[in-house]
């Protein structure tokens, strides 16, 4: 029944979020035009946005071209690659599946659940926090992607399937699709997936946004991405309207509330993350936030202030979201485009 229920209420919130209500209001206005502005400053050829506040979308654009030599306009509904901010979807996948479900605790060591892990002393915390061995904070998604074998062994099916069936199905990610290569699956894939799903991954994965790099200030088609198989922190597809409902689940019960709470808050000792979040305060808010970047091709952001309710995304069809401010040392203040939203709507 709650599982139920949470699929309700996000495919409430699609309809809902259609024809957002306060997309007229002067701040909404004011925070797009101050969008395009960074955008085009930054050189970024495409940039998607959403806004969710008080459980629904409320704002949703596309700004500049996903395919500029096309002449095709960028929409809330084009899909990026979304780099490592795939990490904070995965490890929503396992503390649901895992933690809640089932009887991991966050303080198992790995080895408890992948014997060949090469250090016997990790814990599956650490790794969902990037809290290096000595304790400290170390920015490592290659390290996070160890989770992969641990979700996988608890919840008994591949990754892709599970990020698939208990994450995307489930939120009504629709446009959301679990690696890039499935494009051209394999015999794999295919034992995975039936082909009706496997058509419609490569139908979302055809309306890819084009990869830019800069060259001289200016952006040209990146040919030389290689798509990413998935894993713990890689390979997700999506799009800021698919990830307004992760955000609408995420806020809607799709996590016990204790796990919640131990997710968005610090975690360990070392002071910057919590579960699959970035973890700090503005303005003596706390907030919470992930990042991806692919150099000189994706980027994206996704900054959340869970007392008011209130969280933006955006995806880029080139590094300049994420890349020119140094995010994995823990501070989102240091985006301008995070800065801009806290200025407009966390006074």
């Amino acid at each position: 029944m709650q599982r139920l229920g949470i699929l309700i209420g996000v495919l409430i919130s699609v309809v809902v979020g259609e024809q957002p209500s306060s997309a007229q209001s002067p701040v909404y206005e004011f925070f797009e035009r101050t969008l395009e502005s960074l955008r085009r400053e930054a050189d970024i050829p495409a940039m998607s946005a959403a806004i969710v506040q008080d459980g629904a979308l409320v704002w949703a654009r596309g700004l500049g071209r996903q395919d500029v030599e096309g002449n095709i306009a960028a929409s809330p509904n084009t899909p990026y690659v979304v780099g490592a901010l795939a990490q904070t979807l995965g490890s929503t996948l396992l503390l649901r599946k895992c933690v809640d479900q089932s009887y991991l605790e966050i303080t198992d060591k790995v080895v408890r659940w992948m014997p060949d892990y090469p250090d016997d002393s990790t814990r599956v915390g650490e790794l969902l926090s990037h809290t290096a061995p000595d304790g400290t904070y170390k920015y490592a998604p290659v390290r996070m992607s160890a989770l992969t074998g641990v979700v996988e062994e608890c919840a008994h099916r591949k990754y892709p399937q599970l990020l698939a069936q208990e994450l995307f199905d489930l939120l009504g990610m629709i446009n959301s699709v679990p690696g890039q290569t499935l494009g051209t699956p394999t015999s794999d894939d295919a034992a995975m997936f039936d082909p009706a799903r496997l058509a419609r991954y490569a139908d979302t994965l055809r309306q890819l946004a084009i990869p830019y790099r800069l060259i001289n200030r200016r952006p040209v088609r990146n040919t030389d991405v290689t798509p990413a198989r998935i894993d713990f922190a890689q390979g997700v597809v999506s799009t800021v309207i698919d990830l307004a409902q992760f955000d609408l689940g995420y806020d809607k019960g799709f996590l016990d509330p204790a796990t919640r709470v131990s997710a968005l808050s610090q975690t360990f000792v070392n002071g910057k993350t919590g579960l699959g979040w970035f973890v700090q305060a503005y303005n003596n808010e706390p907030i919470a936030w992930q990042f991806g970047v692919i150099e000189n091709a994706y980027s994206s952001l996704i900054v959340k202030v869970p007392n008011r309710r209130l969280t933006l995304i955006l995806l880029a069809n080139s590094d300049g979201l994420s890349a020119p401010f140094a995010l994995e040392a823990g501070d989102v203040t240091t985006s301008i485009f995070a800065r801009t939203f806290l200025r407009n709507f966390v006074p």
